[in-house]
Protein backbone atom coordinates (compact mmCIF):
# COMPACT_ATOMS: atom_id res chain seq x y z
CA UNK A 1 0.00 0.00 0.00
CA UNK A 2 1.35 3.41 -0.93
CA UNK A 3 0.96 6.38 1.38
CA UNK A 4 0.40 9.89 0.17
CA UNK A 5 2.10 12.66 2.12
CA UNK A 6 -0.22 15.61 2.57
CA UNK A 7 0.95 19.07 3.66
CA UNK A 8 -1.42 21.90 4.46
CA UNK A 9 -0.39 25.44 3.64
CA UNK A 10 2.22 26.52 1.16
CA UNK A 11 5.78 25.26 1.29
CA UNK A 12 7.95 26.85 -1.40
CA UNK A 13 11.28 25.08 -0.88
CA UNK A 14 13.69 25.37 -3.74
CA UNK A 15 14.35 22.32 -5.89
CA UNK A 16 18.04 22.25 -4.94
CA UNK A 17 17.10 22.29 -1.27
CA UNK A 18 14.87 19.24 -1.67
CA UNK A 19 17.59 17.37 -3.58
CA UNK A 20 20.09 18.19 -0.85
CA UNK A 21 17.68 16.94 1.83
CA UNK A 22 16.99 13.70 -0.08
CA UNK A 23 20.71 13.12 -0.63
CA UNK A 24 21.51 13.81 3.01
CA UNK A 25 18.67 11.57 4.27
CA UNK A 26 19.87 8.72 2.05
CA UNK A 27 23.35 8.84 3.54
CA UNK A 28 22.12 9.47 7.07
CA UNK A 29 20.12 6.21 6.82
CA UNK A 30 23.31 4.34 5.91
CA UNK A 31 25.51 6.17 8.41
CA UNK A 32 23.89 8.19 11.19
CA UNK A 33 27.07 10.27 11.60
CA UNK A 34 26.87 11.70 8.06
CA UNK A 35 25.66 15.26 7.63
CA UNK A 36 26.28 17.87 4.93
CA UNK A 37 25.61 20.69 7.37
CA UNK A 38 24.18 21.34 10.79
CA UNK A 39 21.07 19.28 11.24
CA UNK A 40 17.75 21.03 11.23
CA UNK A 41 14.20 19.81 11.60
CA UNK A 42 10.67 21.10 11.36
CA UNK A 43 8.41 20.59 14.36
CA UNK A 44 4.71 20.07 13.70
CA UNK A 45 2.50 23.03 14.58
CA UNK A 46 -1.17 23.94 14.75
CA UNK A 47 -2.77 27.36 14.36
CA UNK A 48 -6.39 27.83 15.30
CA UNK A 49 -8.68 30.77 15.95
CA UNK A 50 -11.38 31.78 18.36
CA UNK A 51 -13.41 34.99 18.04
CA UNK A 52 -10.93 36.82 20.31
CA UNK A 53 -7.54 35.23 19.69
CA UNK A 54 -5.24 33.14 17.53
CA UNK A 55 -3.50 30.19 19.18
CA UNK A 56 -0.27 28.63 17.91
CA UNK A 57 0.74 25.25 19.32
CA UNK A 58 4.12 23.64 18.56
CA UNK A 59 5.18 20.10 19.40
CA UNK A 60 8.80 20.50 20.54
CA UNK A 61 9.41 17.79 23.14
CA UNK A 62 12.98 17.74 24.43
CA UNK A 63 13.68 21.40 23.71
CA UNK A 64 14.94 23.23 26.79
CA UNK A 65 13.04 26.47 27.42
CA UNK A 66 16.34 28.42 27.39
CA UNK A 67 17.02 27.12 23.83
CA UNK A 68 13.75 28.57 22.56
CA UNK A 69 12.94 32.01 21.08
CA UNK A 70 9.60 33.47 20.07
CA UNK A 71 9.30 36.74 18.13
CA UNK A 72 6.11 38.37 16.90
CA UNK A 73 4.90 41.26 14.86
CA UNK A 74 1.30 42.04 13.94
CA UNK A 75 1.39 39.71 10.92
CA UNK A 76 3.67 36.77 11.82
CA UNK A 77 5.21 34.63 14.54
CA UNK A 78 8.81 33.33 14.42
CA UNK A 79 9.63 30.30 16.56
CA UNK A 80 13.29 29.34 16.71
CA UNK A 81 15.03 26.76 18.85
CA UNK A 82 17.39 23.86 19.21
CA UNK A 83 16.99 20.28 20.44
CA UNK A 84 20.24 18.70 21.57
CA UNK A 85 20.91 15.13 20.55
CA UNK A 86 20.80 12.59 23.33
CA UNK A 87 23.91 10.48 23.77
CA UNK A 88 23.90 7.16 21.93
CA UNK A 89 24.98 3.77 23.25
CA UNK A 90 28.37 2.91 21.76
CA UNK A 91 27.83 -0.85 21.87
CA UNK A 92 24.23 -0.77 20.57
CA UNK A 93 22.94 -1.47 17.08
CA UNK A 94 20.23 1.02 16.20
CA UNK A 95 17.41 -0.48 14.15
CA UNK A 96 15.43 2.75 13.99
CA UNK A 97 16.49 6.36 14.65
CA UNK A 98 13.68 8.77 13.72
CA UNK A 99 13.91 11.42 16.42
CA UNK A 100 15.23 14.62 14.86
CA UNK A 101 17.75 16.91 16.52
CA UNK A 102 19.36 20.25 15.76
CA UNK A 103 17.97 23.70 15.11
CA UNK A 104 14.56 24.63 13.84
CA UNK A 105 12.86 27.81 12.70
CA UNK A 106 9.26 28.35 11.70
CA UNK A 107 7.77 31.62 10.51
CA UNK A 108 3.99 31.45 10.57
CA UNK A 109 1.97 34.14 8.83
CA UNK A 110 -1.16 34.89 10.79
CA UNK A 111 -4.66 34.92 9.27
CA UNK A 112 -5.45 38.34 10.74
CA UNK A 113 -3.58 41.18 12.49
CA UNK A 114 -2.86 40.77 16.21
CA UNK A 115 -2.26 43.09 19.13
CA UNK A 116 1.43 42.61 19.94
CA UNK A 117 0.86 44.00 23.44
CA UNK A 118 -1.48 41.15 24.42
CA UNK A 119 0.49 37.92 23.98
CA UNK A 120 1.24 35.00 26.27
CA UNK A 121 3.34 31.87 25.84
CA UNK A 122 3.54 28.67 27.89
CA UNK A 123 5.57 25.49 27.59
CA UNK A 124 4.17 22.31 29.13
CA UNK A 125 4.69 18.60 28.42
CA UNK A 126 6.64 19.26 25.21
CA UNK A 127 4.13 21.72 23.74
CA UNK A 128 4.72 25.43 23.27
CA UNK A 129 1.47 27.38 23.19
CA UNK A 130 1.30 31.03 22.13
CA UNK A 131 -1.92 33.00 22.59
CA UNK A 132 -2.27 36.13 20.45
CA UNK A 133 -5.10 38.63 20.89
CA UNK A 134 -6.75 39.71 17.67
CA UNK A 135 -6.42 43.38 16.81
CA UNK A 136 -9.83 44.96 17.25
CA UNK A 137 -10.68 46.55 13.94
CA UNK A 138 -14.13 47.69 15.03
CA UNK A 139 -12.94 49.74 18.02
CA UNK A 140 -13.88 53.40 17.77
CA UNK A 141 -11.50 56.04 19.15
CA UNK A 142 -12.82 59.53 19.73
CA UNK A 143 -10.37 62.21 18.70
CA UNK A 144 -10.55 65.55 20.53
CA UNK A 145 -10.64 68.59 18.25
CA UNK A 146 -8.61 71.60 19.33
CA UNK A 147 -9.40 75.29 18.63
CA UNK A 148 -5.93 76.00 17.35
Amino acid sequence: MEYIKIKFGSDFDTVSSSYKETFEEMFRTLNTGFSLCDRSWTPPMDIYETPDEIIVRAEIAGVIKEDLEVEINNKAVRIYGRRCEMSRQDNATYRLAEIQYGTFERILFLPSPIDTEIVSASYLNGFLQIRLARLRMDAVHKIPISDQ
